[in-house]
């Protein structure tokens, strides 16, 4: 029975010894809440900041009006394209994907010298 009481100690102990090593590890990754918050505010500000470059154009110049023989554009940019092409981007749900699609379907455009972006480009460009 002295045997049981030594062997259940010496389990006690190194059970209290690592628990004692799991607490210090745990108050050293405790951070200050101040430092919390400002690396949120850093973050948000960061987002925010992108988000507003996406979405505002740098200047205030605006692009010069098409004719109506012209046709349709992709949304912000100078790049003809079909009204399927219109359609199409129209029913991407969400606003910075919308975008992000526009701006490589353009860049491909442009790049390859495509005078008006139709369906089948636009498939084939916005792939990524």
């Amino acid at each position: 029975m002295a045997g049981r009481l030594e062997a259940m100690e010496e389990r006690l102990a190194r059970l209290e010894t690592l628990l004692v090593g799991l607490t210090r590890q745990l108050e050293r990754q405790h951070t200050d809440p101040t430092t919390v918050v400002a690396s949120i505010q850093t973050w948000v500000t960061d987002y925010v900041s992108m988000r507003l470059q996406q979405l505002v154009p740098e200047t205030c110049e605006h692009a010069p009006e098409a004719e109506a023989s012209d046709g349709p554009y992709l949304p912000g940019t100078t790049v003809p394209c079909t009204d399927d092409v219109v359609h199409r981007v129209g029913r991407i749900p969400i606003p910075f994907v919308r975008q992000m699609v526009v701006e490589k379907v353009a860049q491909q455009a442009q790049q390859e010298h495509i005078t008006r972006v139709d369906i089948a480009f636009f498939e084939r460009a916005a792939t990524f």
